[in-house]
């Protein structure tokens, strides 16, 4: 009888660690000289997975923009999974911008997914698309480490995440 493996890719953003980043940006920027006695806001939006960012000007609102993506590094929480949006002009010289956290894989990186596997023609292995994350499976676990090592080479626009290995 010959068993397959399998694992699942997807991707995703630690919740708390995104809270824990935005909760030490927050502390930096009271502390910081170029912000003092400026309009500074970083709401995190834990229900919508969303993080908004308002700031006096572009220097400033780029800055804090910064600020941000260096404490969700130091947290372990990978840049790429951030979907930020362009500078949005509020009243006064306010700029707003939303950071969307991409929790799940879409259908396009789903589907490049999916052709880089095929196209890497490695033995006996299978690539499904189920829902927001892709199944490979193989009757070989050593092909299913190629394949993982392959996938962590190529970019894809999001950090892929490697689970249920079976």
């Amino acid at each position: 009888m010959a068993s397959t493996y399998s694992f699942d890719v997807t991707t995703g953003c630690d919740l708390q660690e995104v809270d824990n980043a935005v909760n030490q940006a927050q502390k930096e920027v009271v502390q910081r000289f170029d912000f003092k006695g400026s309009h500074i806001l970083i709401d995190f939006k834990r229900a919508e997975n969303v993080i908004k960012l308002e700031a006096e000007g572009d220097m400033r609102s780029e800055a804090l923009l910064d600020v941000l993506r260096s404490k969700l590094i130091k947290r372990g929480v990978s840049v790429k999974n951030l979907d930020v949006t362009d500078l949005v002009p509020g009243s006064g010289e306010i700029q707003r911008r939303e950071i969307k956290l991409k929790m799940a894989l879409d259908s396009e990186t789903a589907k490049k997914v999916s052709a880089a596997i095929k196209e890497a023609k490695l033995k006996k292995i299978t690539a499904s698309i189920q829902g927001e994350q892709v199944r490979v499976s193989s009757p070989d676990k050593d092909a299913l480490q190629e394949c993982i090592t392959m996938l962590r080479k190529g970019d894809y626009g999001v950090e892929l995440q490697f689970g249920n290995f079976r």
